[in-house]
């Protein structure tokens, strides 16, 4: 009997240490996936591409963030 229960709990143990073993292996991926598509992305939006009247208005933004 008590070798059944000792049983039953390293195979419940081996169980959820599986379970959440491959969810955060799928997170990792997931996650470096993400990374990738928005380095990607993030490359076609440049400082260069700012007029000087955006970056003027975004400085302000800011300082008036501050402020507050």
């Amino acid at each position: 009997m008590e070798q059944d229960l000792l049983n039953q709990g390293v195979i419940l143990m081996l169980a959820g240490m599986g379970t959440v073993f491959v969810f955060l292996t799928l997170l990792v991926a997931v996650v470096s996936l993400m990374s990738a598509a928005v380095k990607r992305l993030g490359a076609a939006v440049t400082v260069a591409d700012a007029t000087d009247e955006e970056v003027a208005a975004i400085a302000a933004a800011i300082a008036k963030h501050r402020q507050q």
